[in-house]
C-alpha cells in the first residue's frame, strides 16, 4: 500500500500530512520538480516583490514532513504507466498503489511576447525570484492583464516606486470574476496609488530592441517599457495525464470523488476539473482553498473513508494595496445582485432568481464569513436584510 503524489503546491503538500494525520499507514511519497520546501505562493505577488530580502514562506517546515513519514523526492516525472502503476522519476521506475496527480498550472504567455529577455510572468518561486531581480534594473513596468495577479503586481510595484500601467482588453478590470461595482472600487483604489490603467487596451505590436521589449504599441499611442509583466491566466498542466491516456478537457476530468478515468488515479487542485454541486457542471477552480479541501476530503478516502462526494463552498481571496477582495460561492447562472455600499466596504449579493449563488466583499470579512455560512446552509435571507450588514445577516441564519 503507497501513494506517490506528484506535485508539491498547496495540493500536494496538503494530502501528504493529512494521510498521516488521517491514519493512513502507508508509503507517502511528495515529488517536486523544484529543490525548496512547498511554499506559500500567494505572497509572491505582493510581498516578496517588494522586499529584496524576502524569502518565501515554507507551507510547513521540514520537520513535519518527516514526522509524518513522507518521502519526499525532487526531480521530474517523464512518463506515467496506469497498468503497471508505476512512474518514471528522472529515469529511476517507482511502483504505486494509488497516484495522485498534484500538477497544477502554468502560465498562458502570448507568443508574440515568448522569449523576450525582460518580459515575465509569475506563478512560482523561480519566476519571481528572476522578476525581482529584474526589477532592480526597471522603472517603467506595463503589466498586461488586469485579472488577480497582474492587479496584486500592480499595485506591490507602485508602493516601491515603479511606474506602472496596465493594459486590460475589456472595458473594466476583473471582468470575469467580479461585478461592475467591484471593478469600479478596485479601479479607483489602484489609480488613487499611481498605476496607470488602459481599459479596452487594444494592442498593435511591440518595439524592439535586441532581445528586448522597449515599447507596447497601441491604436493611438505607445506604451514606452523597461519590463513586462504578463498575467493573462493560467491552463492545468496536463500534459503527463494525457501521455498517459488520462481523460482530460480543460483540466484532468475526475468524478465527483477525484477519480480520474484511471484505476488508482486520483486528481486534486488546479488541475482538476471535477463536478461541482453549485455549477451542475464539472469546473476547474484556481484557489488556495479548494486544492487544500480537496487535499483533506482524499486523504480521508484513501484512509479508508466512507466515500462521499467533494463538495465545499468555494471561496477566493486577493490583496490589492489595501484592498481585501473575498469572494464565496460562484456566480454562475447569477442573473441578479444586491448591493451594500459603504465606501471603505463593499458587499454584492449574486443570485439567481431568488437563489443566493455568490457574495464578493471588499474590506468586509463579516460579511466574507457569514456568507459562507448562508452558501453552505442553502438558505437565501430576504434583500432587505442582505443590505442592513453582517450583523444582521448572522441573526437572520440564527432564527433557523
Amino acid at each position: 500500500m503507497s501513494v506517490v503524489i506528484i506535485g508539491a503546491g498547496h495540493a500536494g503538500s496538503q494530502l501528504a500530512v493529512s494521510l498521516r494525520a488521517e491514519g493512513y499507514a502507508g508509503a507517502v511519497t511528495l515529488i517536486d520538480a523544484a529543490d525548496a520546501l512547498p511554499y506559500h505562493k500567494p505572497p509572491l505577488s505582493k510581498t516578496f516583490l517588494k522586499d529584496p530580502a524576502a524569502l518565501p514562506q515554507p507551507l510547513r517546515a521540514a520537520s513535519a514532513y518527516d514526522t509524518a513519514g513522507v518521502e519526499r523526492r525532487t526531480g521530474m516525472v517523464t512518463a506515467i504507466d496506469t497498468a503497471a502503476r508505476v512512474v518514471m522519476l528522472d529515469g529511476e521506475a517507482l511502483l504505486y498503489g494509488d497516484l495522485v496527480l498534484a500538477t497544477g498550472a502554468r502560465n498562458r504567455m502570448l507568443p508574440d511576447l515568448a522569449g523576450a529577455a525582460n518580459v515575465h510572468s509569475l506563478r512560482d518561486l523561480a519566476d519571481a525570484m528572476r522578476l525581482r531581480e529584474a526589477l532592480a534594473q526597471a522603472q517603467r513596468v506595463t503589466v498586461i492583464g488586469g485579472g488577480f495577479i497582474g492587479l496584486e503586481s500592480a499595485a506591490a510595484l507602485a508602493g516601491i516606486g515603479k511606474s506602472v500601467t496596465v493594459l486590460e482588453a475589456a472595458p473594466r478590470v476583473l471582468a470575469r470574476v467580479a461585478a461592475p461595482e467591484t471593478s469600479r472600487h478596485v479601479q479607483e483604489t489602484l489609480t488613487g496609488l499611481g498605476v496607470t490603467l488602459r481599459l479596452d487596451w487594444t494592442g498593435q505590436g511591440y518595439r524592439r530592441d535586441g532581445d528586448r521589449v522597449t515599447a507596447v504599441l497601441g491604436a493611438t499611442d505607445d506604451i514606452p517599457c523597461d519590463l513586462i509583466l504578463v498575467g493573462i491566466g493560467a491552463v492545468a498542466d496536463t500534459a503527463l495525464a494525457k501521455a498517459a491516456g488520462i481523460a482530460c478537457n480543460m483540466g484532468i476530468l475526475t468524478d465527483a470523488h477525484l477519480r480520474t478515468s484511471a484505476p488508482h488515479v486520483w486528481a486534486i487542485g488546479d488541475v482538476a476539473e471535477t463536478p461541482h454541486w453549485q455549477a451542475g457542471a464539472a469546473l476547474r477552480i484556481e484557489s488556495v482553498q479548494n486544492a487544500t479541501d480537496q487535499a483533506r476530503h482524499l486523504a480521508r478516502l484513501l484512509s479508508g473513508a466512507e466515500p462521499t462526494p467533494f463538495r465545499t463552498v468555494p471561496w477566493f481571496w486577493s490583496d490589492i494595496g489595501p484592498l481585501k477582495l473575498q469572494i464565496a460561492g460562484l456566480a454562475i447562472w447569477a442573473d441578479r445582485r444586491v448591493m451594500r455600499d459603504e465606501g471603505a466596504r463593499l458587499a454584492v449579493f449574486h443570485l439567481a432568481g431568488d437563489r443566493l449563488m455568490s457574495v464578493e466583499t471588499l474590506n468586509s470579512p463579516a460579511d466574507h464569513m457569514i456568507a459562507r455560512q448562508l452558501l453552505e446552509s442553502g438558505r437565501t435571507p430576504p434583500d432587505a436584510v442582505m443590505v442592513e450588514g453582517a450583523a444582521a445577516l448572522k441573526a437572520w441564519l440564527a432564527q433557523g
